[in-house]
């Protein structure tokens, strides 16, 4: 028997190989090649799909190659291919970019290697000396930045609460030239009225800044109420998988000079997100809709139950019906999202401390959006970098637990739930 009868026709360089080989990057002449452009008109779960990555159109790998290296060789004396050192530029991260911008309904988006490090890049735009109006429950360690920022940059700020529209407006000065939101807010989840807000900004000439870290772009569109910026930490529900951490600035429509200026300004501070971290948020883009969905469902019967527990004395979640700015996060939200807290009627130091130590399926950690759900105590952890006096100022008090839904059978988190309010301390 010939040898040639045991050649395996599925493998390339075999004689017996049946496809036809083209050169890397000859054009493709099938549907897929014409797919960019039809994602911008797509709907929301299609483009979570395919926004950014089409197939490689070197090989036609289906999910685009990670780009690690550090640097690119040129095709000749000032020219290269687009890219010329992964600082700078990497395709990989490029591709994230896009979806992102996408998403988001921007012109252009930066990607950078922690969600800190999208607040600093959107912080070093300003003047130095500026004044910035701040959210009073902000992120701790966005509290952390500013605080800083005060001392080293001479910015000045002002902790308002942003809900409060007469007290935005005493606040903004002339030489205020940004306003930092957070809705909903972390960790009392408080709604901002983003457009009421940044018509007051823009009135004075500032920038209007919106984290959209709890919710993403699939449960609200910044920019479509007057946003300039919108932050995210890609960490959370963006990637999805608390496997990676990033973070991303995009900006408004029709901001090509201000989307140019967050690219420079990342690269300039060297923050830019490695090419295998933007490679897992892509991935984690993918199944963004249907988590989102499931988020905010368990969260919904969670809260509920909760509300309706006679230890518990508050729930935040702008779901419930009691929430004070429900109406509002009916109308600025598609949806409202799966980060909650509550406090115990009695919330003495042991009972807090109880919740924290016997819930199994929370796991007690810091961040959040992960498909696994989590319990945190702002006070001590995701807090713990303010003083206790700006805590006491936005409201956040050492009762204040704060939970992230992730993706569980509901009935189990409120089984878990159940146990350990069941067995609070007398």
């Amino acid at each position: 028997m010939s040898d040639d009868r045991h050649l395996d026709p599925n493998v390339p360089g075999n004689p017996a190989y049946h496809f036809t080989i083209v050169p890397p990057g000859a054009p493709s002449k099938v549907g897929w090649a014409h797919r960019a452009e039809l994602v911008p008109a797509a709907r929301l779960g299609t483009q979570c799909v395919h926004a950014g990555v089409q197939p490689d159109p070197a090989y036609g790998a289906v999910i685009p190659p990670i780009y690690q290296t550090s640097t690119f060789a040129f095709r000749e004396v000032c020219t290269n291919a687009g890219f010329d050192y992964t600082r700078s530029g990497n395709p990989t991260r490029a591709a994230l970019e896009e979806a992102l911008t996408l998403l988001e309904g921007g012109s252009g988006a930066t990607c950078t290697s922690t969600g800190m490090s999208a607040v600093m890049v959107a912080l070093n735009l300003l003047p130095a000396n500026s004044h910035l109006v701040c959210t009073v429950d902000c992120y701790g360690g966005t509290f952390r930045a500013l605080e800083h920022a005060k001392k080293a940059a001479g910015l000045e700020v002002t902790y308002v609460d942003l809900t409060q529209l007469e007290a935005v407006r005493r606040a903004l000065r002339d030489d205020t030239r940004m306003v930092w939101i957070e809705t909903p807010s972390n960790p009392l989840l408080r709604i901002t009225d983003i457009a009421s807000v940044a018509a007051l900004a823009k009135a004075c000439g500032a920038l209007t800044v919106v984290d959209n870290t709890f919710l993403s772009p699939v449960l609200q569109k910044p920019f479509a109420h007057g946003a300039d910026l919108v932050v995210h930490s890609t960490t959370k529900y963006l990637n999805g998988h608390s496997d990676v951490v990033g973070g991303a600035v995009v900006a408004g429509p029709g901001r090509t000079a201000l989307s140019q200026r967050i690219q420079s300004m990342n690269n300039l501070l060297g923050t830019s997100q490695s090419p295998h971290d933007a490679f897992l948020v892509l991935r984690g883009l993918k199944t963004l809709l249907l988590r989102m969905r499931a988020h905010e469902a368990g969260a919904r019967v969670v809260a509920n139950f909760l509300a309706a527990h006679p230890a518990i004395a508050t729930v935040h979640y702008p779901g419930l019906p009691s929430h004070p700015q429900h109406q509002l996060a009916s109308r600025q939200q598609a949806g409202f999202g799966a980060m909650l807290s509550f406090e115990l009627g009695d919330a003495r130091p042991q009972r807090v401390d109880h919740i924290l130590r016997t819930l199994r399926w929370f796991t007690l950690a810091e961040s959040l959006g992960g498909v696994e759900s989590l319990v945190a105590h702002p006070a001590s952890m995701t807090h713990a970098a303010m003083t206790p006096a700006a805590r006491l100022n936005a409201g956040i008090t050492d009762g204040v637990i704060r939970l992230s839904v992730g993706i569980e059978e509901p009935e189990d988190l409120v089984a878990d739930l159940e146990q350990t309010l069941r067995t609070l301390p007398a």
